[in-house]
């Protein structure tokens, strides 16, 4: 396997599954603004307003995100996507990751996402693409159910690159798994980190 497939792989399995094992406490998402590197100690400034210092082991997977377009969403894609629900249960994407077909799999199925108020996550296979007047449905299928999700055309579609820790410098967003290690010190698990102007939505 290729140090890009290894990275993608890596980053796509765990940043993205936002199931923590049975007997291992839930992971926190921390997103928001890099505010500085030094050495093994990132700090950033989350989108509340507080600051927090992450611990980053030598082997933490760190990956970035470039955009691929709607027309790369084939049937047989597997995807995740973020999305809002409305008060009749309608799902309207706000953010949708292309995993590559080594990372098939990843986080199966749908549940509580933290990007807004009552936002979800499904990870699923994708059965058709139809366009509708909101944008793009996506009908998606996964272990035990299947959903539809309304793609706006605004809405960023991306897929995973390698990144490197050349790329955590001050001022670029970031989104990281992290297990707590006090109030406001964590220990990475996973990074994705904005570059070449392409931030991660997720």
């Amino acid at each position: 396997m290729t140090r890009f497939l290894k990275v993608t792989v890596l980053t796509a399995s765990l940043a993205l599954a936002g199931v923590a094992a049975a007997q291992a406490p839930a992971p926190t998402r921390i997103r928001g603004d890099i505010v500085s590197l030094n050495g093994d100690r990132l700090t950033v400034h989350r989108r509340s307003g507080d600051r927090v210092t992450i611990a980053l082991n030598s082997d933490v997977p760190l990956s970035a995100v470039r955009k691929v377009a709607m027309a790369d969403i084939k049937p047989g894609s597997f995807v995740g996507t973020a999305a809002k629900v409305d008060t009749k249960g309608k799902l309207t994407a706000q953010e949708v990751v292309v995993f590559p077909e080594a990372a098939r799999g990843t986080g199966e199925g749908h549940y509580g996402w933290d990007l807004s108020p009552q936002s979800t996550m499904t990870n699923a296979n994708v059965d058709e693409v139809v366009q509708s007047t909101s944008g793009s449905d996506l009908h998606l299928s996964y272990k035990g159910g299947s959903k539809t999700v309304t793609v706006p055309p605004n809405v960023p579609i991306v897929t995973f690159i390698p990144a490197d820790r050349g790329d955590l410098t001050a001022g670029k967003k970031v989104f990281v798994v992290a297990r707590a290690s006090s109030a406001d010190n964590f220990v990475a698990q996973r990074v994705v980190v904005e570059k070449n102007g392409i931030a991660p939505p997720m």
